[in-house]
């Protein structure tokens, strides 16, 4: 991969172009990656009122029926974003660990492994997650552990 770099005082905001021969999976994670950048806060709807909520803040994200919420040290938001959309835009910071619910892998205090092939998350907050099977070997890549990481 060539990487180019040109200044131009006449640009009034930074413009990011990529050239590729085709979509593959390196593209795809780039154009996540840059996105991600992007973003410092959600927002969240509390009753009457929009909240403007620091993506460092949130613990986990995950979706009941057809809402989706934020959850934070001391509330829970509700987001007008689909689940899908909040992973692709926070790939960076936040990863899939069940169908319904995304989490901040820098909150994750623990994964407790069950002796029946359970997976449960002890975030920072006390509060655990469970993990399905499905996404426990995405998730350990992730984090950079086990024998494929």
């Amino acid at each position: 991969m060539k990487i180019h770099l040109t200044i131009n005082n006449a640009l009034e905001e930074t413009e990011i172009h990529i050239h590729a021969k085709e979509y593959n999976e390196q593209i795809e994670k780039l154009m996540k990656q840059l996105q991600a950048a992007q973003t410092t806060m959600l927002d969240g709807y509390l009753q009457q009122e929009i909240h403007l909520v620091k993506i460092t803040d949130i613990y986990s994200i995950y979706a009941e029926g057809a809402k989706v919420f934020l959850q934070t040290e001391e509330q829970e938001f509700e987001t007008k974003r689909k689940l899908y959309e909040l992973e692709t835009q926070l790939a960076k910071d936040f990863a899939r660990v069940s169908k319904s619910t995304l989490v901040n892998m820098n909150k994750i205090a623990s994964i407790q492994m069950g002796t029946i092939g359970t997976t449960e998350l002890l975030l920072d907050n006390d509060v655990s997650i469970h993990v399905s099977r499905k996404y426990i070997k995405e998730l350990k890549r992730q984090l950079g552990i086990g024998r494929d990481s």
